[in-house]
């Protein structure tokens, strides 16, 4: 039998992969698998190499959470990030992907809900997503 908490959760959880790079974008994917934590629901990925497909999608609502490579070109995930968090009233969680760790700074300026740097590592890369999942889907 169902709980009421796993009738409001998510059949599968929407997560936009942005980068430039075809391999961030695999290297993303595949350090978060298809369900990362057996509390979450599935992972369903969109994957971007384009800011401006990213605003669009995130401007139609289908996405649930945006993982945003501030390392792309030519336009950045991080300056991205802060575009989407003053421009949509109710922004879905961002994660972004730092160039190095003293980058730190402007990831806090973009507004994201959590930085990683590059190269990626699997385990800080899922623990950054399950925190800020863990926040969306139960609210």
């Amino acid at each position: 039998m169902r709980s009421v908490a796993d009738a409001k959760r998510p059949a599968v959880v929407r997560v936009l992969v942005y980068s430039s790079d075809s391999d961030t974008r695999s290297q993303v994917m595949l350090a978060l698998g298809r369900r990362p934590h057996p509390d979450l629901p599935p992972i369903e990925y969109l994957e971007v190499a384009t800011g401006p497909v990213v605003v669009e999608k995130m401007d139609a609502a289908v996405v649930d959470l945006a993982i945003l490579d501030g390392e792309s070109a030519p336009t950045g995930g991080m300056g991205l990030a802060k575009q989407l968090k003053d421009e949509i009233a109710d922004c879905p969680p961002i994660v972004v992907l730092m160039g190095r760790p003293d980058d730190a700074w402007l990831a806090n300026w973009s507004r994201a809900e959590a930085a990683v740097s590059h190269p990626i590592d699997p385990i800080r890369l899922t623990e950054a997503v399950l925190g800020v999942l863990r926040n969306r889907i139960a609210a």
